[in-house]
C-alpha cells in the first residue's frame, strides 16, 4: 500500500489522470519484469494475445518462484487469451522487428541451464510458433558481468523494422572488445525476413562501470521504447552524450530521456 501511494503521488504530480491507471499488486522476487513478465502479441486475426513463458532466474541463479508466477498472474489479469509455450524464455533474450525477424543469442537461449540445453532447431520452432517470426538472427556471448548469459537487449536492438543498433567497444584492450566486434561483423551482412539488407548502426559502450571487484554489464543498448519516448540508461560517462545523440537520430518522433542506471544495475 505504501508503494501504491508513492506511485499515485508521483504520477499525480506529473499530471497523470489516475482514472486511466489500474495498479496491480503482484508479489515478486526481483524487479526485472521485462524478463519474467509475459509478452504481448498480435495474432493473424488482429486480436492481441499473451505468451506466458516460464522463468527460472536466468538458469536458476537466484530465487525465482514468485517471478515465474507473476508472469501468469499478469497474463490472467490482462483478460486476454494467453499461451503457455512450456519452456523458459526471458523477455530480454529476444528482440523483434515486428515484421517477422527476431534477434537472440546462442549463449543464453541454448544454454544447458535453461530448457536442458534445447537444440537450435527446436528453439527456432518455438520462436516461429509463438512469436510469428520467420527469420532468426543469432548472436553470441555475454558482456563482462552479465549474469543473464548474454541477453540480446544488452548487445543489439531493432530501432525500426530495417535498422539495428549494435553495441561496439572501441577500446581494443577491453575484455568486451572481441565479443562485440564479432557480433557487429555477424550483423553486417544479415538480411530481414524478406532477405532485404539490414542497416547496422554502431553505438559505443560506457567503458568499465562498477568497482574493483565487480564489473556491471552496462550498455546503452538496454533502452526502453515507450509510445512517445525512449528511456536510455546513462552512466556519467563521456560516451553518454554520443549514445544519446545516436538514438535521437534513430528515433526522430520520440523524446530521448536519459536515466542514470548505475544503481539500478547493481540491483
Amino acid at each position: 500500500q505504501e508503494m501504491e501511494r508513492s506511485v499515485e503521488t508521483t504520477l499525480g504530480k506529473k499530471g497523470v489522470n489516475m482514472a486511466n491507471i489500474v495498479l496491480h499488486n503482484i508479489p515478486t522476487n526481483d524487479s526485472w519484469i521485462r524478463d519474467y513478465g509475459p509478452n504481448f502479441i498480435v495474432q493473424d486475426n488482429g486480436k492481441v494475445a499473451v505468451n506466458d513463458w516460464g522463468f527460472d532466474s536466468w538458469g536458476r541463479k537466484y530465487k525465482w518462484e514468485l517471478d515465474d508466477l507473476a508472469g501468469t498472474v499478469i497474463a490472467e489479469e490482462s483478460k486476454l487469451y494467453y499461451f503457455k509455450p512450456g519452456i523458459v524464455l526471458e523477455g530480454g533474450a529476444i528482440d523483434v522487428n515486428g515484421l517477422g525477424t527476431c534477434m537472440t543469442t546462442e549463449t543464453c537461449i541454448l544454454n544447458p541451464n535453461r530448457n536442458g540445453g534445447i537444440k537450435r532447431r527446436a528453439m527456432e520452432k518455438f520462436f516461429k510458433d509463438y512469436l510469428g517470426v520467420s527469420k532468426i538472427l543469432w548472436l553470441n556471448g555475454a558482456v563482462e558481468g552479465d549474469d543473464t548469459d548474454g541477453h540480446i537487449d544488452n548487445l543489439a536492438r531493432f530501432v525500426n523494422p530495417s535498422t539495428i543498433v549494435c553495441a561496439v567497444e572501441e577500446d581494443e584492450f577491453d575484455t568486451n572488445y572481441s565479443l562485440l566486434k564479432n557480433n557487429y561483423n555477424r550483423l553486417k551482412n544479415t538480411t530481414d525476413q524478406n532477405d532485404n539488407p539490414l542497416e547496422i548502426v554502431s553505438i559505443p559502450m560506457p567503458g568499465y562501470v562498477g568497482n574493483r571487484e565487480n564489473r556491471l554489464p552496462a550498455s546503452y543498448a538496454n533502452f526502453y521504447i515507450a509510445n512517445k519516448s525512449v528511456l536510455v540508461p546513462v552512466y556519467n560517462h563521456p560516451n553518454d552524450k554520443r549514445a544519446l545523440a545516436i538514438l535521437e537520430s534513430l528515433f526522430p518522433d520520440r523524446k530521448i530521456i536519459p536515466i542514470p542506471c548505475k544503481t539500478l544495475i547493481w540491483g
